[in-house]
């Protein structure tokens, strides 16, 4: 419990995740965008920061979860941002899902200032942030995951070391891939079932128990049958994965034709304003192929 942690970027994963690490005895020095969320964390014993860099200052071990790449290249590269504040030996953990290939930009800017880089983001949504059950994908140094271990222990519970840097956010984009199209195969059976005259709680239950059982199905079929657009990961956010996942295909010279598909239909959501919606409001945009 040595290490000094900072965390920067409590929204609806880094809040949770800022309070585990406090429950698991951390000091945690907080910076966010809005004030609100600072506040809220410093009335239960977290120390409020004005700035990346002064974060920075105040660190051993920074965590970043932010929404986007520029985002985190702004925190960490830019103007008050960490590696202004930054000592040398400090770890920056970026947890945020961002371009594999601006993770390595910043894993080479930083190691340039003696700080070391890992991206390290994450699956399992608010539930896992929560419950500290995330699944862990870390790229970078070896030397530095090994250090940082016992902090990620308190976020989640596997933590596995993908190689070098940029290939923590390669894995979560995999992972963002197959995710959205098993929502894409529970939203089609889903409907296919409503139409079909099947109750759909039974329906649920009949189909949960067999090849077709999926964390998805178990936890996203429930809400599509209850119209329950409450957000565990919004809509806007898994729209922002597949464009990293396809412009990073497109690099490879790969065709992602499902997940191209997949992310249109997420695009036909967002513009009829449910980007703040759960992941689970794909189903709406079949439903209105469908003619509701």
């Amino acid at each position: 419990m040595n290490e000094r942690i900072g965390f920067i970027g409590l929204g609806t994963m880094g809040k949770p995740m800022a309070r585990n690490l406090m429950k698991a005895g951390y000091v945690l020095a907080v910076h966010n965008r809005s004030r609100g969320a600072i506040d809220e964390l410093a009335s239960e014993g977290a120390v409020p920061a004005d700035s990346p860099l002064e974060v920075a200052r105040a660190s051993d071990v920074v965590i970043t979860m932010l929404p986007d790449s520029p985002d985190v290249e702004q925190v960490v590269l830019g103007p008050n941002g960490l590696l202004q504040g930054a000592a040398s030996g400090l770890v920056v953990i970026d947890m945020s899902t961002i371009s594999p290939r601006v993770a390595r930009s910043v894993y080479g800017a930083s190691r340039e200032r003696g700080v070391s880089f890992l991206d390290a983001p994450v699956s399992g949504g608010e539930t896992g942030a929560k419950a500290a059950t995330l699944s862990i994908m870390v790229g970078g140094d070896r030397e530095a995951l090994e250090r940082c271990g016992p902090v990620l222990e308190a976020l989640g519970k596997s933590i596995v070391y993908m190689g070098e840097s940029g290939s923590g956010q390669a894995a979560k984009l995999c992972n963002q891939v197959i995710c959205a199209l098993t929502i894409l195969a529970v939203s089609e059976g889903l409907l296919l079932g409503k139409k079909a005259g099947l109750d759909p709680e039974t329906l649920l239950s009949a189909v949960t128990g067999g090849a077709a059982a999926s964390w998805m199905l178990s936890n996203l079929g429930p809400k599509m049958t209850a119209s329950d657009w409450r957000p565990g990961f919004k809509v806007m956010l898994q729209q922002k994965d597949l464009r990293l996942a396809l412009e990073t295909a497109r690099d490879l010279g790969l065709p992602l034709p499902g997940t191209a598909l997949v992310g249109e239909l997420f695009r036909a959501v967002q513009a009829h304003g449910r980007g703040a919606d759960g992941t689970q409001a794909l189903i709406t945009a079949l439903e209105d192929l469908a003619g509701g």
